[in-house]
């Protein structure tokens, strides 16, 4: 036990690395994969039992997971021609979610250990604090501590759910966001707090198992990052199928009554339940860390600052990447954040960052953008025209009976490059990563008019659109701007 050692033995007997990565989520596990692969000497430290995250065991994977047995089991996808009431099993229970769920989580937990081994990423167990800018103290679950001596370390801890006191959190029926994947008993009504990526997500995969969901955000709008006539799409989708959606209502309390929850809003309005998920908010897993020891601090969501371009905290030699430093909390640019903040820590070259990446939100339906909102080029002041299509406009939705789905491109008068690219519907977080390179290359509206697409495919909409926006471009008359694109 180091607790019987002196100060100079501990350091005498100290293992060193040249980096050092507290955990092993999406900007962990690839910030310790790009360290070893540079030849550097690399330990991870997880204080879960697996490898892999939230990410894996609470967040991006069994949501994902989730979603996609829900809508194989219901049925959901065929609908379109079927009505309604077609079911592929008509009695779905929580098992059958996860027993595809568990399958999953162990193949990624499997592939990312192999990818440890063959790289040479050694790993160890337990909660990590710091002790120094250069010194990180591991205790493990039956309380021996080792410390580890590091020239950079990459802090990749994640988030937790935010969880106030009014909730009556119980782990049956009133749950947060990483307690939801393993409800014991698939609930006729559920209330959901918060219109964020994650609640907007879990309320409609729980209204594609034909649960009576009531989604609640007290502000008067949600996912305001995404375009507007998509949000609107969105919205009168979820609320043909029965949703309840209480925009602009704050939650006072939350009761028990019979069991059940009971949510009491602004003005008065109960809604009850038999089921309630609180997803309003993450905070950065940070308590154990030991921050202030080497001159950290975070905000009050228990995220860190770093350097954008480099996501070195203001310590030098300590980094931070993913969700604990904030938005956009996507695995995809966690990913990168951990392999640039790695290059850095040794002074490896890189390109710049491409100037634009997709956003997926894997909702029923699938929302996906990229580039610029109509809402941020009329306030850049850049003359422009959008071009719509439908699913339902292309043969291939018709085979696949796609009632709804729709994408929006926004092009330049001026420049006629491409300036965003939004879409809603099936498919979404596919079919985004077409516009997503014609964006990064300074594509124009004249790739879509000039090139052949597959057919029949949903990726016809880019040309469905594209003819759209330039039937309408055709006429307007370019006026110069005083900021163009």
């Amino acid at each position: 036990m180091l607790g019987c050692l002196t100060q100079k033995e501990v350091r005498d007997t100290m293992q060193t690395y040249d980096m050092i990565v507290i955990g092993s989520g999406p900007a962990g596990r690839r910030a310790a994969v790009q360290s070893a692969k540079l030849g550097k000497k690399t330990l991870v430290v997880e204080k879960g039992r697996r490898v892999g995250g939230v990410s894996v065991h609470t967040g991006t994977i069994p949501s994902k997971t989730l979603r996609e047995t829900v809508l194989n089991l219901t049925g959901y996808r065929e609908r379109g021609f079927y009505g309604r009431a077609y079911r592929v099993k008509k009695d779905i229970q929580s098992d059958d979610l996860l027993q595809r769920l568990y399958k999953t989580l162990d193949h990624e937990v499997d592939v990312l250990e192999h990818q440890f081994a063959r790289n040479a990423v050694e790993t160890t167990w337990g909660t990590a604090r710091f002790v120094g800018p250069n010194r990180v103290e591991v205790t493990s679950e039956t309380g021996e501590r080792m410390e580890y001596g590091a020239k950079n370390v990459l802090i990749a801890v994640g988030t937790r759910p935010f969880r106030p006191e009014y909730v009556p959190f119980n782990g049956t029926n009133v749950l947060d966001s990483d307690e939801i994947i393993e409800i014991g008993r698939l609930p006729r009504t559920l209330t959901v707090i918060g219109a964020g990526v994650i609640g907007v997500e879990y309320a409609t995969i729980f209204s594609a198992l034909d649960v009576k969901v009531t989604l609640i955000e007290p502000r008067n709008s949600f996912l305001d990052f995404i375009d507007r006539e998509l949000i609107d799409e969105f919205t009168h989708e979820l609320r043909d199928r029965g949703m309840a959606i209480r925009l602009g209502d704050k939650v006072e309390s939350i009761a028990m009554a019979d069991g059940h929850p009971v949510c009491t809003l602004t003005g008065g309005r109960l809604v009850r339940s038999e089921a309630l998920l609180f997803a309003a908010g993450r905070v950065g897993a940070i308590e154990t860390l030991n921050l202030e020891s080497v001159g950290l601090a975070v905000d009050h969501r228990g995220r860190l600052k770093v350097d954008p371009k480099t996501f070195e905290t203001e310590v030098p030699g300590i980094y931070a990447a993913g969700d604990v430093i904030g938005f956009p909390s996507l695995a995809s640019t966690s990913m990168e954040q951990g392999r640039v903040a790695a290059c850095h820590a040794f002074k490896m070259p890189l390109p710049p960052a491409p100037e634009y990446f997709p956003y997926g939100i894997y909702a029923v339906p699938e929302i996906s953008t990229v580039g610029m909102t109509e809402e941020e080029v009329r306030q850049r002041g850049i003359p422009y025209e959008c071009g719509i299509a439908r699913f339902r406009e292309t043969s291939r939705g018709h085979i696949m009976g796609l009632n709804t789905g729709m994408m929006k491109m926004i092009f330049s008068l001026k420049t006629r490059r491409l300036l965003g690219v939004h879409i809603v519907g099936e498919g979404a977080t596919e079919l985004i990563h077409i516009g997503q390179a014609v964006l990064n290359l300074k594509g124009t509206i004249d790739y879509f008019i000039e090139n052949t697409f597959n057919y029949p495919t949903l990726a016809e909409a880019y040309k469905i659109a594209g003819l759209d926006a330039w039937n309408r471009m055709a006429g307007a008359s370019v006026v110069e701007p005083a900021t163009t694109a």
